[in-house]
């Protein structure tokens, strides 16, 4: 009898013990450590994700930077560092029942840019200021397999998501220099802006400009100069 879906991603989840990893992350773990390089590699405290061949450390991020602060900081005194960060530009969420039987499959109606990265940097814009760091930003497909088992988040309604696959990798851009972030800021040097100018000269929502805004303060990229009204103006 072949084991369930739930009993497979049980046996997955322990033989890698409370890291959690998913799919998509050992598979984008490997890609970027490449042919030479190593995996789970112990640097005093940590674990980095892996090193490549030329001593690069590899760390794929999915979510928030902020725990990877203190983590970076020490690969960053011992040589250089890549994050990692995918992006889901499409993502099709599978849904089994809680014995593992495929129920149905759908598209998921957001898509990813790489705007994106600010969500992951706004707690930890200050790694963008690491002279040894550099984030990559992959835009990706991906498969997503959930089941509706009563013990996922309430948001999910219960559904668990027991594993996330990389389907297609598409292109990534490289942000390894704080000039690199200025590809944000669709301004002119010494041209000031608001949140609200940026959002409309972006093609972004303003929440996500405000975002944006804060990170780059924070990273000393862009500086703010004083008020109109009660928007705060920045400049490159």
């Amino acid at each position: 009898m072949k084991k369930s879906l739930l009993a497979e991603a049980e046996r997955f989840r322990k033989s890698i013990g409370t890291k959690n990893e998913s799919s998509l992350h050992r598979s984008l773990k490997f890609q970027y450590t490449g042919s030479g390089g190593k995996s789970e590699i112990e640097v005093g405290e940590y674990v980095a994700d892996g090193i490549r061949k030329d001593g690069e450390y590899i760390e794929v991020q999915t979510g928030s930077f902020g725990p990877l602060v203190k983590k970076v900081t020490k690969l960053a005194s011992l040589g250089k560092v890549r994050i990692i960060h995918p992006v889901a530009v499409s993502k099709t969420i599978e849904v089994y029942d809680k014995d593992g039987k495929f129920l149905y499959r759908r598209k998921s109606p957001v898509h990813g840019t790489y705007w994106d990265i600010f969500n992951a940097l706004l707690h930890a814009g200050g790694l963008t200021l690491l002279k040894d760091v550099s984030v990559e930003v992959a835009l990706v497909e991906i498969k997503e397999k959930r089941a509706k088992d009563g013990k996922g988040a309430w948001k999910r309604g219960g559904v668990s998501i027991l594993d996330k696959e990389l389907s297609v990798w598409h292109e990534s851009i490289v942000l390894s220099k704080p000039k690199d972030y200025l590809r944000f800021i669709p301004f002119k040097k010494n041209e000031e802006f608001t949140v609200s100018s940026h959002a409309r000269k972006a093609g972004i929502k303003v929440w996500l400009s405000r975002r944006v805004l804060y990170v780059l303060t924070k990273a000393k990229i862009i500086k703010r100069t004083g008020k109109k009204g009660n928007a705060w103006v920045y400049i490159r």
